[in-house]
């Protein structure tokens, strides 16, 4: 589905497929930043810096598991330090020096940590273990991206790999992907925990990938990046509408990646991520609150980044392989281009969403598209639509459902069904932020009648 500004249809969608707060660097990048010590811009750039440090680290090491934690333990010296001593000359580097220097102390700390330390010395050539001393103080390599390719591992289900790389490097915590995969926070901390053994004990291992391997991977990389391009733009939890530290990176390392693919679906993607991302000064009045679609004010809205997404899409249609991100993007664009909702051309939005189930029939397109039905055929055809949606398993508990039904109601004229399903939908959500508008919706329809 596209990722859109709609409060009823903007949710991506997971295929299916009790962790401590600081067990990961991802955990981390949650809470360090909220430290009272540090400013606005230290916080920033411990979050932008934790998955290069992470990816440096698994490069070097072939260890996830305990760099993920000499990672966790140097932003928090971090968190400690710079507030009072101010940010390094090279922060990268200082982040880089602390970890390993807790990696090698986490190493010699019993038999078991030593064995592996040995192994990690054997599997890194001579040559290499003098060089990377030399580049602890240096920003310029950025191995972030190969992370993501390295932890879409052959040895791991693809359900296993989105998750890791969500958790790893996208910044999710293990609470937020288990609500996206719906499951129990404890059996999604138990799968992570089996990915990252399985990932230790592969007998194929970190090693660098050829240009076959990565276009193997390219399906899961790119998946990845929409859903924490996605949790940033619409954040699943918490009180803010989004998070605009995961929306920027998970824009640079798309970025990264065209600048390694000109595949379509990879320029596809970034046209959606630029495309959505050029509405977000729109999407939150002064109190944080949300502002739908409809009600935006485009005038808001990021003009050369709309250029510059719907170029990239002309680029990637031009190759003739269309796919389901080209299609999110062409959609994305059509609503950029309207000067507002009425003028939008909704039945080529319609018909692109009917491709788009030929291609990728997710339940989250399936409600976008009864929402556009319900904006081309009338209010009754949506709810039609919606009805056979709700007999599937994996929305039966959805508050998106539940909003675009009590959306749907309203235009229908039925004002008790549409009060109940806002308020329905309010108390599903995890968001602060949308059970506000939720419930202002309800109370509206209330008062107007």
């Amino acid at each position: 589905m596209p990722i859109e500004d709609h409060p009823m249809a903007r949710a991506p969608e997971i295929r299916p497929f009790m962790s401590p707060a600081l067990d990961t660097a991802s955990e981390v990048r949650r809470t360090v930043p909220m430290s009272p010590a540090l400013d606005a811009t230290t916080q920033r750039l411990l979050r932008d810096l934790a998955p290069r440090v992470l990816a440096t680290l698994v490069r070097r090491y072939r260890d996830f598991p305990g760099c993920e934690d000499a990672v966790q333990e140097a932003l928090l010296a971090a968190a400690q330090q710079w507030a009072g001593a101010g940010i390094p000359e090279s922060p990268m580097g200082w982040l880089i020096h602390v970890a390993t220097r807790r990696l090698t102390d986490a190493i010699r700390s019993d038999t078991a940590r030593r064995l592996r330390e040995q192994l990690v010395v054997s599997l890194v050539p001579a040559d290499e273990q003098i060089a990377l001393a030399a580049d602890e103080t240096q920003n310029e390599r950025d191995d972030s991206l190969d992370l993501f390719f390295l932890a879409c591992h052959p040895a791991l289900s693809v359900a296993s790999q989105t998750a890791l790389t969500l958790r790893a490097l996208g910044g999710l915590t293990t609470a937020e992907i288990a609500r996206a995969f719906h499951v129990p926070e404890a059996t999604m901390a138990q799968r992570l925990s089996r990915a990252k053994r399985t990932l230790q004990n592969s007998a194929v291992g970190f090693t660098p990938l050829s240009h076959d391997e990565r276009a193997q991977r390219l399906p899961v990389v790119l998946h990845v990046l929409y859903l924490v391009f996605n949790e940033g733009y619409a954040a699943a939890s918490g009180d803010a509408v989004t998070r605009i530290d995961l929306a920027t990176e998970a824009i640079r390392l798309t970025r990264l990646l065209a600048e390694w693919s000109d595949h379509p679906e990879v320029l596809g993607l970034l046209a959606l991520m630029l495309l959505t991302e050029a509405r977000r000064p729109a999407r939150t009045g002064p109190h944080g609150e949300l502002i739908p679609l409809d009600a935006q004010d485009r005038t808001l809205w990021t003009r050369p980044l709309i250029e510059e997404g719907t170029a990239l899409l002309e680029r990637a249609l031009s190759q003739n392989h269309p796919g389901p991100y080209q299609i999110q993007a062409a959609i994305a664009a059509l609503h950029d281009e309207a000067p507002n909702t009425d003028t939008t051309d909704w039945p080529q939005i319609l018909a692109l969403y009917s491709l788009l189930l030929q291609l990728d029939p997710t339940p989250m397109a399936r409600l976008s598209h009864a929402i556009a039905l319900a904006m081309v055929q009338g209010p009754s055809a949506g709810l039609a639509a919606l009805d056979d949606l709700a007999k599937d398993p994996r929305l039966a508990n959805s508050h998106r459902l539940d909003a675009a039904r009590g959306h749907l109601l309203e235009r229908a004229g039925d004002v008790a069904g549409a009060i109940a399903y806002y308020r329905r939908a309010a108390d599903r959500t995890a968001n602060e932020a949308e059970r506000n508008y939720l419930l202002l919706q309800a109370a509206r329809v209330a008062e107007t009648g």
